[in-house]
């Protein structure tokens, strides 16, 4: 992949923030999602790249606009895997709360994994962890390999966890062995990228989310030097079969080279709500201020990038 990407895609992102900002609050999710996806798409068939939705809005049927299997960009320029999830946390931005994100993630072709639409089970931490969890090992085998690496106590750990009661067995462990728990409503992406940054005062994720964010989490850690585990959660037959469709053993413990394969990828976000680790879209009447993120995995490089946008030379980002 050509280095210029990198800021290719945080135009991407940007644009996507932007449009659903002025949503923000407003109690309508899928119009946020509706604006932030048509805008992602149209700045990403700009960027110079032959690229295929791999991690998408759904199905064909399901998505007008990047669904899975779509080809986007110039068509000239590096062949290359997308996941995009244009809000992460759409109900964050309907209900005006923490941490929504616009992301997007590439890797050359063939080497993101084409996750199906479901649960996956994850654990995740940043790089002085990498090497020392395990998934399948017990919870406070996890949080006693979280403290020893960053030389703390383990009740100066904080987990970070969906609330949701599938996770009362493990919150109640996590609380047991004395560690702090920050739960969250939506938003496992960030929450997995806030473990690689001490700032955000976050030390491991663990719990049940999206197996596609998962994917997509997995590659901003592989930017950062950090690590994700997850297993797959199929919830009946027909979502077994999917994984069969698919090429997938969903009963498989999923490692980072399962995740995302070889020696470069690329990952953008920016905020549109505030966060740990963005802020969020500002309006200003004539402009709009954004903060962004963008990271490859091969240079290792990680940019912060604060934006100021002309609504007067873009009017498609203004609802009319």
């Amino acid at each position: 992949m050509e280095r210029s990407l990198s800021m290719e895609l945080v135009r991407v992102t940007e644009a996507a923030a932007l449009a659903s900002a002025r949503w923000m609050g407003r109690g309508k999710k899928n119009e946020a999602d509706g604006a932030a996806t048509e805008a992602m798409r149209n700045v990403l068939n700009t960027v110079p790249m032959k690229g295929t939705v791999v991690i998408g809005e759904g199905e064909m049927d399901e998505a007008p606009m990047l669904y899975i299997g779509e080809e986007l960009g110039t068509g000239f320029g590096p062949s290359v895997d997308i996941a995009v999830d244009p809000i992460e946390g759409t109900n964050i931005v309907a209900s005006g709360s923490w941490n929504a994100l616009a992301v997007l993630a590439i890797a050359d072709k063939g080497n993101l994994l084409h996750a199906p639409d479901m649960y996956m089970d994850k654990i995740a931490v940043g790089p002085e962890v990498v090497g020392q969890i395990d998934i399948n090992a017990p919870v406070i085998d996890n949080l006693k390999a979280v403290a020893k690496a960053k030389n703390k106590d383990i009740e100066d750990v904080v987990a970070t966890i969906l609330d949701r009661v599938r996770h009362e067995k493990i919150i109640h462990e996590i609380r047991e062995a004395g560690a702090r728990i920050k739960l969250i409503n939506e938003g496992d992406v960030a929450a997995a990228i806030n473990t690689a940054f001490d700032k955000t005062g976050v030390d491991i994720l663990f719990g049940i989310g999206g197996a596609p964010e998962g994917v997509i989490a997995a590659v901003a850690l592989k930017c950062l030097g950090g690590e994700l585990q997850g297993r797959l959660q199929p919830q009946n037959d027909q979502e077994i079969e999917r994984c069969k469709k698919m090429g997938v053993d969903y009963k498989k413990t999923l490692r980072m080279e399962d995740l995302v394969c070889g020696d470069d990828a690329i990952f953008a976000a920016t905020g549109i709500t505030d966060g740990e680790l963005l802020r969020g879209v500002q309006l200003k009447g004539s402009h709009g201020l954004t903060h962004s993120v963008v990271m490859r995995a091969k240079s290792g490089t990680v940019r912060f990038i604060e934006g100021s946008h002309s609504f007067k030379k873009k009017p498609d980002l203004v609802i009319r």
